[in-house]
């Protein structure tokens, strides 16, 4: 959150290079939508070291274990429907299974001469 007393606001930052901008942004449109429609309040201000945190919520530590949420989000699927999410799933566990059979610059210089 950014700002102070009556300018308090929630930051929207940029999406990475990396995404389809226009899921991120209707994303962020259905996530706002829905908070006004089922009065959603945000969650406490958080102040401090968030990597230290024992108590906030996080993200998921794998691509896998984030397919696996948005597979299950009954918010993706009404946001964008079951089609699109059942691409999405299928495309996400295609680029992750590429991914956790490849082999890096930094495996082939670490482990060539040791193995």
């Amino acid at each position: 959150m950014v700002g102070s007393g009556e300018n308090l606001r929630i930051e929207c930052r940029l999406p990475g290079a990396d995404c389809n901008p226009y899921l991120v942004y209707a994303a962020a449109l259905a996530s706002g939508l829905d908070g006004i429609a089922n009065k959603t309040e945000p969650p406490p201000h958080f102040s401090g070291d968030l990597y230290a945190a024992q108590d906030q919520a996080s993200l998921p530590g794998s691509l896998g274990k984030a397919i696996d949420l948005f597979e299950r989000s009954s918010f993706a699927r009404t946001a964008f429907g079951d089609p699109v999410v059942e691409h999405y799933v299928h495309f996400f566990r295609t680029e992750a299974a590429a991914y956790d059979v490849s082999v890096d610059n930094w495996e082939r210089k670490r482990y060539f001469e040791r193995i």
